[in-house]
């Protein structure tokens, strides 16, 4: 029903006479506790059936309406969230799903329920199995969703297949990572990034009739009539990722040169690297006296901010904040961001930020420092700096920070990054003998200068 858009279906029987006999009548069920989506009704006779058919039906119409009014959140669209994962395979479904909730989130979207399924193996055609597709169909009719988003990444043919199938917009991980971003970049350097890794990802999803239908005929004696609109645009494309990537070239000219006026400055340098939305730009606020953009979303920053810290005896350093790194974060999005990464090689020291009220600090922290591995970044110096110690016991706070060789902070609270300064002077000037954190050894438990100083 739900597939052919019907509200309600019957079965007629006739028997041996001819005339009306036993009757089955299914029809689609609004939101309710039981979870269920249809309801099934059987009568012995035609004649047991006692339905006004059309207040029956002005009546599902009437609360199938409310529940999408009760929906609709400042005409925000509407997202199902999907995750499918093959049995045994240990990929963290909840706590990926909380982090595309999160996505969804920074992207304006509305999450209003989510459908898990764990197949014996992926299916070709949906990923998901066709008995399970239906069922999101329906549930998509239900709370009158907009958006299919899927947790995992989705082939241009399995796109295809399920918006033909739900008749919605469906959307993986990737694409809704590339919107944010989009959306996130100011200023000319990040925008052309941005188009960059979009323009990768939308390459290979224009699909036609396959590279041997490119032209209506080809070969001797069988010459089409030119390219086919699905060639132009391929060309079009490359051709403007080339004068992209020409751009950017030029742009990191200009950068190079700051890189290099930085180093024969002599000051040190500290960048801040972390997983997205555990506090970086709010600590190199609080750090200078500073007014870098903050909000409490993924990827709030993704241009480089750069200011200049006093410390005492007339020490100063450059510190630098970076984008925040994710999971499964996309190929094409890290190549174009790779050249504003590394910027990190000239770092003194990386300040690498971890909210410590995150059930899964842990494993943010392994990802952000696997990804700093293969940026060729394992040797460089690392303090692990626990942000947020304010949404936790404080002692908790202090015990993991000691057990992983880090300090216990809290951006909004500025005497709390006194012990963090310490630190960071004893690793950049020696004035004390410490134990620095190196990412290849064991993991134990641009605007101008700036003179600012922190106040304790």
């Amino acid at each position: 029903m739900a597939l052919l858009r019907l509200d309600l279906m019957v079965a007629l029987g006739v028997d041996e006479r001819g005339l009306p006999g036993r009757l089955w009548m299914a029809y689609l069920l609004p939101q309710n506790k039981e979870g269920s989506i249809w309801r099934e009704e059987s009568f012995r006779s035609f004649y047991e059936l006692e339905l006004d058919f059309q207040e029956f039906i002005s009546s599902l119409e009437d609360e199938l309406h409310r529940d999408f009014s009760a929906l609709e959140v400042d005409g925000k669209e509407k997202a199902l969230l999907v995750s499918v994962v093959p049995r045994g395979d240990p990929y963290p479904i909840e706590e990926s799903l909380e982090e595309l909730k999160e996505l969804a989130r920074s992207s304006d979207l509305q999450v209003i329920g989510t459908i898990v399924q764990r197949p014996r193996e992926l299916h070709p055609r949906y990923l998901m199995g066709s008995g399970k597709a239906k069922e999101l169909v329906i549930k998509a009719l239900q709370t009158g969703a907009d958006i299919i988003l899927f947790d995992q990444n989705l082939t241009p043919a399995q796109v295809n297949a399920l918006a033909e199938l739900t008749d919605l917009k469906v959307i993986d991980r990737t694409q809704l990572i590339l919107d944010i971003f989009a959306r996130r970049a100011h200023t000319r350097e990040g925008k052309v990034k941005v188009e960059l890794a979009q323009l990768k990802y939308l390459m290979p999803r224009l699909v036609g009739k396959g590279t041997a239908m490119s032209r209506l005929m080809g070969g001797i004696g069988g010459r089409g009539p030119g390219e086919t609109k699905l060639e132009v645009d391929r060309r079009r494309i490359k051709e403007r990722i080339h004068r992209l990537e020409r751009e950017l070239r030029e742009l990191a000219k200009g950068r190079w040169q700051r890189r290099s006026r930085r180093r024969r400055s002599s000051v040190p340098i500290l960048s801040i690297v972390g997983y997205t939305n555990v506090g970086k730009s709010t600590l190199l606020n609080a750090l200078t006296d500073s007014r870098v953009k903050v909000e409490d979303k993924l990827f709030a920053t993704l241009d480089t901010s750069s200011r200049r810290l006093r410390f005492p005896r007339e020490r100063e350093v450059i510190i630098t904040d970076t984008v925040g790194f994710i999971r499964n974060l996309p190929p094409d999005l890290l190549d174009a961001f790779r050249s504003t990464l590394d910027e990190l090689q000239d770092a003194d020291l990386l300040l690498h930020v971890i909210d410590v009220s995150s059930p899964h600090f842990e494993d943010q922290m392994e990802a952000v420092e696997e990804l700093l591995r293969e940026l060729d970044l394992g040797r460089k110096p690392v303090l692990r700096v626990f942000n947020k110690m304010d949404l936790v016991d404080e002692e908790f706070a202090q015990r993991i920070a000691a057990r992983y060789g880090g300090v216990a902070v809290s951006a909004l609270r500025r005497e709390t990054l006194l012990p963090l300064l310490a630190r960071a002077e004893e690793i950049l000037w020696g004035t004390r003998i410490v134990e620095e954190v190196a990412l290849a050894g064991d993991h134990r438990g641009d605007r101008g200068p700036e003179r600012t100083v922190l106040h304790g």
